[in-house]
């Protein structure tokens, strides 16, 4: 595409997909703002998770952006030991990695990096001045062949493309899609507190991935990079459950209701959760394979486009490779065929995306079933026999 030809590019929503967009067009000489809701990197305090990032999605993705050497550096070799119990706390499967190095022979490298820590470095990787903090999006409205944007501080911006990347309840998706976000039946608690305060606990939930499951719930377990311990705790709850926001302790206790009966200290790994980190997650997802009739000048990546469970660990690599995608069909595009572009990369990610929603929603299911921990140890088996491993007690 020709600089000529470029379309004024307005990115809204600064998570990994919107981020990976902003920078790997500046890497192909192609300029674009993204607009964030947020008033700076930092505005967002919770702990969250770590994030590995698949090859063919996530590290391809941080490879065009330009900044793998910076990601490498920022990641750690991800914890592949596996741990499931049931709810009294029983072992029933336990893969303990047999290289080495703490790696299992044979599986993909797949280093691990909290996910605030790789926001900063795609912020830090984008062109100075192209994210715009504090703009949170109102509405777009066509403007002759562009779109006029209005943000909630009054200013108003005009684009060629607007990219909706604002998340699950995308307020760019309803230019393109009348499709709903829908509740799953389920809810995710998040906790987090320092592995040091609680060392015996931690040394129960191994150095990779930890889950327990029982009563079609989960609480699933995970080590971050700065010595922290993030918790899951998932179960049935409507779409109205909530928790109080400024009463910890009663937040806790209506958390720990839902696991009664369950093992003293699978339920200390949320009664240790430390105050400032408790966040309501409802898991709610878009209809799996979600699409929609392009509409030119706007097109929608990430969860905005393809919102799904945690169950598959695609998500954000999906919004990732959507972002890369995305940039490189604008960047191959002939001059004044950029819509075109985009309209082909909608139809391509679409199926791509589909496909791990629909993978991810059967994971869920599985887990969250009347047999969940069985489905999880043959699930785990299943991916280690590709490998050739059998190194499993339970």
């Amino acid at each position: 595409m020709s600089t000529t030809a470029s379309p004024r590019i307005a990115i809204i929503g600064g998570g990994p997909g919107g981020l990976v967009l902003l920078n790997v067009l500046a890497r192909r000489g192609i300029s674009a703002t993204l607009y964030e809701r947020d008033d700076s990197p930092t505005t967002r305090g919770q702990v969250g998770s770590s994030l590995d990032l698949h090859t063919g999605s996530g590290q391809d993705a941080i490879e065009a952006a330009g900044l793998h050497d910076e990601w490498l550096k920022a990641s750690r070799a991800e914890g592949e030991e596996v741990i499931g119990t049931d709810k009294t706390g029983v072992t029933i499967i336990h893969h303990r990695p047999s290289g080495p190095d703490g790696r299992t022979p044979g599986a993909p490298l797949k280093p691990e990096i909290d996910r605030k820590i790789l926001r900063q470095i795609l912020v830090d990787g984008a062109p100075q001045g192209s994210i715009k903090w504090g703009h949170s999006f109102v509405s777009a409205a066509p403007a002759g062949d562009a779109w006029e944007i209005s943000f909630a501080d009054g200013s108003k911006v005009t684009a060629d493309l607007v990219v909706g990347a604002d998340g699950g309840r995308s307020r760019v998706r309803p230019l393109v899609s009348d499709a709903q976000i829908v509740h799953t039946g389920w809810t995710m608690v998040e906790l987090a507190f320092a592995s040091s305060a609680y060392p015996e606990l931690a040394a129960r939930l191994g150095a990779g991935s930890f889950y327990a499951f029982g009563e079609h719930k989960r609480i699933a377990a995970q080590h971050t990079g700065d010595g922290r311990i993030h918790i899951g705790a998932t179960f049935p709850a409507p779409d109205s459950f909530t928790i109080p926001t400024d009463d910890a302790a009663a937040a806790k206790a209506l958390v720990l209701a839902q696991f009664e009966g369950w093992a003293p200290w699978l339920r200390e790994l949320i009664a240790s959760g430390e105050d400032d980190s408790i966040f309501l997650r409802p898991l709610t997802i878009l209809p799996v394979g979600h699409a929609w009739p392009h509409k030119k000048g706007v097109t929608i990546i990430g969860d905005a486009a393809n919102l799904m469970s945690t169950f598959a660990g695609a998500g954000a690599n999906v919004a990732m490779l959507a972002g890369l995608e995305l940039a490189k069909s604008l960047a191959a595009a002939p001059p004044g065929q950029w819509d075109d572009a985009v309209a082909q990369f909608e139809a391509r990610m679409c199926k791509i995306a589909g496909e791990a929603a629909a993978q991810s929603d059967k994971n869920m299911k599985e887990a969250l079933g009347d047999e969940g921990v069985q489905h999880f140890a043959a699930r785990v088996k299943r991916v280690m026999a590709k490998l050739g491993i059998t190194p499993y007690v339970g």
